[in-house]
């Protein structure tokens, strides 16, 4: 619906580049997070109405650094199941992803991605785990969320 209002390529822009956000949700619109219960004892001004993935990225770092990265220096293994823009910003910190490159990166869903990390926390390599095929299909229906339907 949003690409047949403002076109595909804007979409685009608000739902895969870093840094520009969708437009704000008025309060009265039903898709606004103060008519979710979860946060009804949250003032609704406080609650986000529009995220880009650099706002993502300041909400995944501070949970990568004080839940996962200890379990990874302890030798566990973690497993991160999240919603796909919550992947994408993981994805672009740890590989480094340049801003106009994340445009393309389209993670598919409920597929896994394995990482290979040194001690440091950086990547020796990364894998999707599955069929090739599969994989590529679920990555090219990410990547046509933003067409007119």
């Amino acid at each position: 619906m949003a690409a047949l209002k403002h076109g595909e390529a804007q979409v685009k822009i608000w739902r895969r580049s870093y840094d520009i956000p969708p437009p704000v949700l008025e309060l009265d619109d039903p898709r606004h997070p103060r008519f979710d219960p979860r946060y009804a004892g949250i003032n609704p001004t406080d609650l986000p109405a529009a995220e880009s993935l650099k706002d993502t990225l300041a909400r995944v770092l501070p949970f990568w650094n004080s839940r996962i990265a200890p379990e990874l220096r302890a030798g566990r293994n973690v497993l991160v199941a999240a919603h796909g823009n919550s992947l994408r910003a993981m994805v672009k910190m740890l590989d480094n992803v340049p801003e106009k490159d994340i445009v393309e990166l389209n993670i598919p869903t409920g597929v896994p991605l394995l990482y290979e990390l040194d001690p440091q926390l950086k990547p020796l390599g990364s894998r999707y785990l599955g069929d090739p095929a599969a994989i590529a299909a679920a990555a090219e229906a990410v990547r046509r969320q933003t067409e007119k339907r």
